[in-house]
């Protein structure tokens, strides 16, 4: 009896030893279901990260460099093109107004005396006093015309100071709402574009002693990142959606195909836009080639800014009430794409032919009828655990291409992803 149970226990310890050192058993069984053939509305999107914009951004810039005198407006005002925005020291230029009239004023009355003083006559007579007539008319020809001339070339100065009288006050290139005030009153201002319709560099320097008026002036009354005058003015009634398009999806991508925009800001608020065109020259980013796009939003949110970040969907395709299909029942290799169908209790491949692919379902355009019924496979989450300690992956449903297997087994059809990291054996 004390050598039976010696055996046994020996018998059972053999037994615990070989189950710790021998591989499991795989024991995950392929599992399949079917899904039925059905008529749907199958879409294709192209997927890109967009940022609010706006179709109008001026920068007003001093046309000459000064003292600020004043500023009439303030971030957040809505202003009309035209309107005045601010001022400089225009004592100077007033003064030289004045001076050129006043030469302007000179010249003129010099030509009018010109032009009534009476020709010099001479008391020869015969051809030497025609001789002598015709030469006094031409002296006096010759002193108008020079008389006109200055008073042409006072006049071209008189213009000249007008322009740097009106340059001492700032206007609105265009209209939209105040986003930057990059200067304070009593900055000495520098010379630079009088406005514009795009952001541009900063405000230049004026005459020695000037400062900078840009956005980088420690005393502005607002700042931004993208400042470029002495004002910026945003058009906040008109904006739109800037956007990046993979050079593989750009060809699908054209004007007028609806779109989806959600903003980051409010994610549970998706937007209705539409493509407003797409730039036909490339921007390359290292080795990354992306085409600009632009979206038009239906009905903006309130409270929406530039800047803000978003995510856009475009769709490129779509095929209303036809035979459609899980996209996991598909393989494709190469130009042909295949799904298995129960036929009279057999599975059965048959050859099919693809129109619209959606992320999710994909349009059969022949190969199938309503009703029948194609098979999806998966593996069985069975794989036991080896010794080594790490569980076999399971694979899933796949998309186009195959289903992925079970602990690193290769999918149905060709490329299934791996399941994971088998255990020991």
């Amino acid at each position: 009896m004390i050598n039976g149970a010696l055996v046994v226990l020996l018998g059972g310890a053999a037994f615990g030893i070989y189950q710790a050192f021998t591989p499991a058993a795989n024991t995950a069984q392929a599992q399949s279901r079917t899904t039925p053939v059905r008529l749907a509305t199958v879409t294709q999107t192209v997927s890109a990260a967009g940022t609010v914009a706006s179709n109008y951004t001026g920068a007003a810039n001093f046309a000459t460099s000064g003292k600020v005198t004043s500023i009439g407006v303030k971030v957040g005002d809505v202003v009309s093109a035209g309107q005045q925005l601010a001022t400089i020291d225009a004592t100077q230029a007033d003064k030289q107004l004045q001076v050129a009239k006043a030469n302007l004023g000179v010249a003129e009355d010099n030509l009018t005396a010109g032009e009534n003083a009476p020709a010099t006559t001479s008391t020869s007579t015969g051809q030497g006093q025609g001789q002598s007539q015709s030469q006094s008319q031409a002296s006096s020809q010759d002193t108008v015309a020079s008389l006109q001339a200055k008073v042409d070339q006072a006049q071209l100065d008189v213009d000249t100071a007008q322009a740097a009288v009106d340059a001492t006050v700032l206007t609105a290139p265009g209209a939209g709402t105040v986003t930057a005030v990059n200067g304070t009153v009593g900055q000495q201002t520098g010379s630079g574009s009088s406005g514009s319709g795009q952001s541009s560099s900063g405000a230049q320097s004026g005459s020695s002693g000037g400062q900078q008026s840009g956005a980088a002036s420690s005393s502005s009354s607002s700042s931004s990142s993208s400042s470029s005058g002495f004002i910026d003015i945003t058009d906040m009634s008109n904006l739109v959606v800037d956007t990046s398009i993979a050079e593989i999806d750009v060809s699908k991508v054209k004007a007028g195909q609806k779109a989806t925009v959600t903003f980051n800001a409010t994610p549970d608020q998706p937007v209705q836009a539409s493509v407003a065109e797409v730039d036909l020259t490339p921007t390359t980013s290292g080795s990354v080639v992306s085409y600009g796009a632009r979206l038009t939003l239906t009905n903006p949110p309130a409270g929406l800014r530039p800047g803000q970040s978003a995510s856009v969907v475009v769709t490129v395709a779509e095929a209303d009430n036809v035979l459609s299909v899980p996209a996991a029942a598909v393989t494709t290799a190469g130009s042909t794409s295949v799904v298995t169908v129960v036929q009279n209790g057999q599975d059965v491949t048959r050859q099919v032919e693809l129109g619209v692919r959606g992320e999710s379902t994909v349009e059969i355009k022949s190969g199938l009828s309503e009703g029948d019924s194609v098979v999806l496979t998966a593996a069985s989450p069975t794989a036991t655990t080896g010794a080594g300690g790490q569980r076999g992956g399971t694979g899933g449903f796949g998309g186009t291409g195959g289903f992925g297997g079970t602990g690193g087994t290769g999918g149905f059809g060709g490329t299934g992803g791996t399941g994971g990291a088998r255990g020991r054996g």
